[in-house]
């Protein structure tokens, strides 16, 4: 398979769980689809850290979050920008703030499904010099493909108003 891309709009992020799960229950079937997810769902955890919590849980489907995976994304959240950044438009220069309707870039390459029910794709953040993969699962017996691992949420450039040298 060669390369794809995938353009995802969303005109608003959802505030609830609830809303997730409706926005959830008519992308289910596009293994893109949950990865532009995740970012919607960490997205909300600066306001609401246990509903994005729950939010991801969803998205992992048979396969909830352990206790110690839940501190290792409270660990990484310090940084509420970090998934902002992977909207496009934002980037270090504009405090990640990203361009409207907002839109989120997946790509996949001639590797992304060299394994069997599985999906490997990449997401450029606007703060990251390369972008950064996401490994989603399918469950054969719905059709319904779920987040299985993901390296989005390391370290990327400070926004400029966080940059005392600024």
């Amino acid at each position: 398979m060669n390369e794809q891309r995938w353009t995802l709009r969303y005109e608003s992020l959802p505030e609830t769980v609830e809303e997730f799960d409706q926005l959830l229950a008519t992308r289910q079937k596009a293994p893109q689809e949950i990865a532009g997810l995740f970012i919607v769902a960490m997205c909300r955890y600066p306001a609401d850290p246990e509903a994005a919590l729950e939010m991801v849980n969803r998205l992992r489907g048979p396969r909830p979050l352990s206790n110690y995976e839940r501190q290792f994304y409270r660990d990484r959240m310090d940084y509420g920008y970090v998934p902002r950044s992977y909207f496009v438009g934002a980037t270090p220069a504009n405090d990640y703030t990203p361009d409207q309707p907002l839109t989120l870039v997946v790509e996949g390459n001639r590797v992304s499904y060299d394994w069997e029910g599985m999906a490997r794709l990449l997401m450029k953040s606007g703060g990251a010099d390369s972008p950064r993969p996401i490994v989603l699962r399918l469950k054969r017996s719905t059709g319904e493909w779920f987040l299985w691992e993901e390296a989005l949420l390391a370290g990327i450039r400070p926004p400029v108003s966080a940059d005392p040298w600024a």
